[in-house]
């Protein structure tokens, strides 16, 4: 993944501000335990949702059952939002990240993620792999898709408030 082409836009950010560098930014999608993503019914309609991610090779991934909403909406239209931070006025750094999910099948790179995904949250999220998919406990099968961000926003706040937008 190369560096993002990164710039402040002034007409939302206070005067004197300056950019999120990509390392802070990066830093909390790294760090982040909870996501809420958005993707697009058939019909236009927007659906949103908390999930868990993980940061691995330049993607954001997330992992959702074959007959969730949003696996359905991807079926059709594989454009998401991607929001974390803060749900607080007066510091740290929203992050939103946009792009196409794409699913992953590849055992191999599947195998990496589950790795990721036990490294994160004290461990409590396990899965086994195999035919291309997350399995968990109770028998159930997760989907696992990746998401190179096409664009990442990053908001600023406290003190001074900030608007960057990092481009890829």
């Amino acid at each position: 993944m190369s560096a993002p082409t990164t710039s402040l836009d002034s007409r939302f950010s206070a005067p004197g501000a300056t950019p999120a560098s990509w390392d802070d930014t990066l830093r909390v999608i790294e760090d982040a335990e909870l996501f809420w993503i958005t993707t697009v019914r058939a019909d236009g309609r927007p659906h949103v949702t908390p999930l868990v991610a993980v940061w691995l090779d330049g993607a954001l991934h997330f992992c959702t059952g074959a007959a969730e909403q949003k696996a359905v909406n991807l079926r059709t239209n594989p454009r998401v939002t991607l929001i974390t931070g803060r749900n607080d006025w007066d510091g740290g750094l929203d992050v939103v990240v946009e792009g196409d999910a794409v699913q992953v099948t590849d055992d191999a790179a599947l195998q990496r993620l589950a790795a990721a995904w036990r490294t994160k949250w004290d461990g409590s999220w396990r899965f086994e792999v195999r035919d291309g998919a997350f399995h968990h406990g109770d028998g159930g099968e997760a989907l696992v898709f990746a998401v190179a961000p096409a664009k990442v926003l990053a908001f600023g706040k406290g003190d001074t408030f900030s608007h960057t937008r990092h481009r890829f």
